[in-house]
C-alpha cells in the first residue's frame, strides 16, 4: 500500500521507485468530491493524470462509492470510458430487496428541521420495533451519533414508550451481552445500551464497535 497523495505531491518523489511501480490508485468514498475533502481528491486525480502524461506510464484510477447518484459525471471526471470502465450496481444486485422512501422536510429553520427529522426517525423506528424488527439510524457526523441516540431515548421517555426500545428480557444471550457491555470503557455505550440503543462510528474503540456489531447480530 502506497499513499498516492504523498507520492504525487512532491516532485522529487514522482521518479521514486515506489511511484514507478504503482500501477493503480484506489480512491474510496469518491462521493466526498462534494465535501470538504473534495479539493484534495481533485488535486490527487489531477496530479496522477499529470504523472501519467509526464512519465508515459499507465496508472489506473479506481473510484468506489456506495452512495453516488451521479456516477456518470464522476466517471467522466476520472476519464473513465463509460462503456468499458464504469460499473454501476443497482438494487437488482442485492440479495435482499431494499425499499427506499424519501420524506421531505421543507422548513428553513435549522432547529425546526432537526426536530422534525428526529420526529420522523423516531416514528419510523418505533413502528419497526413494534413489528419485531431491528432499526439502524444513520447520521451525518460522528458527534451526531450519541446526540441522536440520546434524543431518541428522551423522546421515548417523554411519550412513555421507553420500554418498547428495550431488548427482550427473555433473550437467551441478554445476560452475556450485558456483561460484555459493562466491560466497555465507554460511558456512552453503557448508558445507551441500558435504554436499548447501541452506537457505532469510526471514532470508537475497535472493541466497542465490535460489541455494537455483535449486539445487532444477536437479535
Amino acid at each position: 500500500h502506497i499513499d498516492a497523495e504523498i507520492l504525487t505531491l512532491h516532485p522529487a518523489l514522482r521518479t521514486h521507485p515506489h511511484t514507478r511501480c504503482a500501477s493503480c490508485v484506489l480512491r474510496l468514498q469518491v462521493h466526498l468530491l462534494n465535501d470538504d475533502r473534495g479539493p484534495v481528491i481533485e488535486a490527487l486525480v489531477a496530479r496522477t493524470l499529470r504523472l501519467v502524461e509526464s512519465s508515459q506510464s499507465m496508472i489506473r484510477i479506481v473510484g468506489l462509492s456506495a452512495t453516488l447518484p451521479n456516477y456518470l459525471d464522476v466517471a467522466l471526471f476520472l476519464r473513465v470510458n463509460p462503456q468499458s470502465g464504469l460499473f454501476h450496481f443497482s438494487s437488482a444486485y442485492r440479495p435482499v430487496p431494499l425499499t427506499q422512501t424519501f420524506v421531505g422536510v421543507t422548513t428553513q429553520n435549522v432547529q425546526e428541521r432537526n426536530d422534525k427529522m428526529l420526529e420522523i426517525a423516531y416514528d419510523k423506528a418505533l413502528a419497526a420495533l413494534r413489528n419485531g424488527k431491528q432499526v439502524m439510524v444513520f447520521v451525518h457526523a460522528r458527534n451526531d451519533t450519541v446526540k441522536t441516540a440520546r434524543a431518541l431515548l428522551e423522546r421515548a421517555k417523554k411519550h412513555g414508550e421507553a420500554g418498547e426500545w428495550l431488548p427482550q428480557s427473555d433473550h437467551p444471550r441478554l445476560g452475556i451481552v450485558q456483561k460484555e457491555v459493562q466491560k466497555s470503557r465507554s460511558a456512552e455505550v453503557k448508558e445507551l445500551f441500558a435504554g436499548g440503543l447501541g452506537i457505532h462510528h469510526a471514532g470508537m474503540l475497535r472493541a466497542d464497535r465490535t460489541l455494537s456489531e455483535g449486539c445487532i447480530g444477536e437479535s
